[in-house]
């Protein structure tokens, strides 16, 4: 694939000015089509397909948490970890609001504002991730341990096993 062929995301543009090396997937995006979709169409494991999620404490200070594919994000543990009442996703709108992608091609990488991310650890344990490149059926797969280099991520046991 050649250059040109990958979306000038702002996620991309992040990797690149980061020196980052990822490799581009394209998938169909489906409404309501999750992990488990672009795992199946990418043919690797939902375990390795991440999730970036917007979410927000109770005095509305948002947040991304990045969690596994095949796994939920424990909103009390992570509430419990951020010393806060409770933690909720965002609407889609607020969602958007904060990172300036639509909700299914939210990445975590060069959102319009910067936001604290949170990272599930057993994803720095992985060979390769594949995580949203700023676009509906765009992923990019990295190492995950370059995701640090790329954004400041705090590390978090939040995980549920679905």
């Amino acid at each position: 694939m050649s250059k040109q062929d990958i979306p000038t995301t702002q996620a991309v543009r992040v990797l690149r000015a980061k020196q980052i090396e990822f490799t581009p997937h394209f998938y169909a995006y489906e409404e309501r089509g999750g992990t488990r979709l672009s795992a199946e169409s990418l043919g690797v494991p939902e375990h390795a397909v991440i999730k970036t999620i917007v979410l927000e404490t109770q005095e509305k200070k948002p947040l991304i948490c990045l969690m596994h594919g095949d796994q939920e994000i424990s909103t009390k543990n992570l509430a419990r970890f951020l010393g806060v009442k409770g933690v909720v996703p965002c609407e889609p709108a607020t969602a958007g609001k904060h990172t300036g992608y639509m909700v299914g091609g939210t990445s975590p990488f060069g959102t319009t504002k910067i936001l604290p991310v949170y990272v599930e650890s057993s994803i720095l344990n992985l060979e390769r991730i594949y995580i949203n490149g700023g676009k509906r059926g765009f992923l990019v797969e990295m190492n995950p341990r370059d995701i640090s280099q790329a954004i400041d991520v705090t590390e978090v046991n939040v995980a549920i096993t679905n």
